[in-house]
């Protein structure tokens, strides 16, 4: 799985920086945008995928030693050799797996709940948004982008001010905006897409002031 650093070239950086800076030259708000390679460890997938392969060694051991022992013949495999080598492949197969699912991100990815994902993605979002002082601007007027590129989710939020101005729907539509952009561009393109989309709405609902500072740089975050 490519990392956020790996997905993101240094020409896209650049671009976004720009748009940043340039939205920030006409509003007093902050925009920080980050970008994830995952928001969640998902270790319950991994086990999921090493139960299944522990189901499928058991059934394999079952088939090739059924337990039927013909009368009169004493050279077969013992029970209790049978039982041990089923606990051992089992066991095995059960490592294998969570490896597997470890290694091969769709592997987990598959049996990963959407729901689950959705609800990593969100907390790790609200956590950056403090994290990262989006929450702690002067003018409470700071803009979290959030892309996270393993679940292929992305998060808008909006402070005390952008909401108040735009209304609570405001980080919502800019939010479909950029998941839509993301289905059809690269990361960087999408997420300057979004920002230039939001600049005109944001100069109009909160002009920047003459003694406005910047108080976050507006370079991309990669969190690899």
């Amino acid at each position: 799985m490519q990392t956020a650093s790996e997905a993101v070239t240094t020409d896209q950086r650049t671009k976004v920086a720009a748009a940043v800076s340039a939205a920030e030259s006409k509003s007093c708000c902050e925009i920080v945008p980050v970008v994830a390679t995952a928001s969640g460890r998902y270790d319950r997938a991994e086990d999921i995928v090493g139960l299944w392969c522990a189901m499928l060694g058991a059934i394999a051991v079952f088939l090739a030693f059924p337990g039927d022992v013909d009368t009169g013949h004493w050279g077969g495999f013992p029970v209790w050799a049978q039982v041990l080598l089923m606990v051992t492949v089992m066991a095995v197969c059960f490592l294998v797996g969570a490896v597997l699912a470890d290694r091969f991100h769709g592997l987990r990815l598959l049996f990963t709940a959407r729901q689950q994902m959705k609800e990593e993605v969100n907390l790790r979002a609200r956590e950056l948004f403090f994290d990262r002082r989006v929450h702690h601007t002067e003018g409470a007027s700071g803009v979290l982008i959030f892309v996270s590129l393993y679940e292929r989710m992305a998060v808008v939020l909006g402070d005390r001010t952008v909401v108040e101005k735009l209304g609570e729907e405001f980080p919502q539509q800019l939010c479909e905006r950029l998941t839509e952009a993301l289905r059809k561009d690269d990361v960087g393109t999408a997420i300057c897409d979004t920002i230039n989309h939001a600049a005109t709405s944001l100069a109009t609902a909160l002009p920047r002031g003459e003694d406005d500072v910047n108080e976050l740089s507006d370079a991309l975050v990669l969190l690899d």
